[in-house]
């Protein structure tokens, strides 16, 4: 398609930029413009078909490079010919620190997206090089309302050009769905910008220098020192999420997804592994939100996948509901985060049906133990050899403020949540 030139910006400053730096290699991957530039006051496209009609049916799921049962990408890969010192340096740390959050993409303009992506961006600023985070995991829903290429430069490139690591992604409904007159195909311009055979300037970035991202496929494992997050599609619905053709109900899917979270989960035992593992899925299985509902068949698919291998996750992630919230599930006699995080920018914010003082317990199994319908933000996640930390920062405390708001953290042998 046609390069873009960007939209104009207005004068502002960003406090706290991180020095950017091209690699050295060519073929490596670029992250980052060279120096921090304003927001722009307007999209170069506006968004405009807000009253299409979408294929209300589930999509198929494209095969994963090489059609592997577990697609693997590791960080070292994403990384370049930079990957083995990076990695080795994280390990040296003894921790990783790493952005997460979904539904990013604006459709009204960038300001809230751009409120986001600035406070996210004055984490690289820290003075222990150990709390600077490696990459950010986006939990769908990169451009709305259809997952056009032409939204891309707005609503991805554009507030992402001074994010100075690598941006990984599960895609949303939004990212995937189609309408009946348009030319591209479900996921297109996703994998053509996330799921790309090598790292390389794409086509949609308007110019902007942030490379492809290598991704296997839509759903797969990331595998980094400390941590491993295995990721899955949950489709183009509006509600409910799914993963599978729930035995024969969804006829345009199958059951790769679970034979893949299955795989996935039962190498973490063979291999030993004692760092945390995530679950990191668009729709999420239990949501207070007024506008969306949760997805308890697709739960119960990921249940199986768990019940399968005998392994559970540490914490599991999801987007869609525009707001945060996290719960407690009691599952196996574990205790086990379940974090919506759908507050990235994508306005309007969603509240919760009602107004609960935390903890509330919903059931036996399940309780509310935070929420925050009114702010956009993002989660900081860090993982050492013992816990797993995640917060919620919201973007009104501004680039100078690093407490968060709302933190968990989950002891890795045992499960136990402080």
């Amino acid at each position: 398609m046609p390069k873009r030139t960007p939209p104009v910006h207005k004068p502002k400053k960003r406090p706290g930029k991180p020095a950017h730096t091209t690699p050295s290699v060519t073929g490596d991957p670029v992250f980052a413009q060279p120096l921090p530039s304003p927001d722009p006051t307007g999209f170069k496209d506006p968004v405009t078909d807000q009253n299409d009609t979408e294929i209300a049916s589930a999509e198929p799921v494209p095969q994963a490079a090489g059609n592997a049962v577990e697609p693997i990408l590791t960080l070292a890969q994403v990384y370049g010919s930079q990957g083995a010192a990076k990695t080795q340096a994280i390990t040296a740390s003894g921790q990783i620190v790493f952005h997460s959050v979904g539904d990013t993409g604006s459709v009204k303009g960038p300001d809230t997206q751009s409120l986001v992506a600035d406070k996210m961006v004055t984490d690289f600023s820290e003075a222990n090089t150990a709390d600077v985070p490696s990459f950010f995991y986006h939990l769908g829903d990169v451009v709305y309302y259809f997952g056009e290429a032409t939204y891309y430069y707005d609503q991805f490139y554009e507030p992402f050009r001074d994010y100075p690591a690598p941006i990984i992604a599960v895609p949303g409904n939004h990212d995937g769905v189609v309408y009946a007159s348009d030319p591209e195909t479900t996921l297109e311009a996703f994998l053509r910008n996330f799921c790309a055979a090598s790292a390389a300037p794409s086509p949609d970035a308007g110019g902007l220098l942030r490379t492809t991202m290598i991704q296997p496929g839509v759903y797969f494992t990331l595998e980094a020192p400390f941590v491993r997050i295995l990721g899955v599609y949950s489709n183009v619905l509006e509600d409910p999420g799914v993963i599978s053709d729930q035995n024969g109900t969804y006829s345009t899917l199958d059951q790769r997804q679970i034979a893949f979270l299955t795989a996935a989960l039962k190498r973490v035992k063979t291999d030993k592994f004692t760092g945390a593992v995530i679950i990191a899925v668009h729709h999420p299985p239990f949501t207070g939100g007024t506008t969306h509902g949760g997805s308890p068949d697709m739960l119960a698919d990921i249940d199986s996948a768990c019940t399968a291998a005998g392994v559970w996750p540490h914490a599991a992630f999801s987007g869609h509901a525009h707001n945060y919230q996290r719960y407690t599930r009691t599952i196996n006699g574990l205790s086990i985060p379940y974090i919506v995080a759908g507050c990235g920018g994508h306005s309007p914010l969603e509240a919760l049906r009602g107004t609960y003082r935390t903890p509330y317990p919903i059931d036996s199994t399940l309780t509310l133990e935070s929420y925050d319908g009114t702010d956009y933000g993002y989660l900081r996640v860090i993982v050492n050899a013992t816990t797993l930390t995640i917060e919620f920062h919201p973007q009104s405390d501004g680039g100078t403020t690093k407490t968060p708001d709302d933190v968990v953290t989950v002891t890795l042998a045992t499960h136990a949540i402080s």
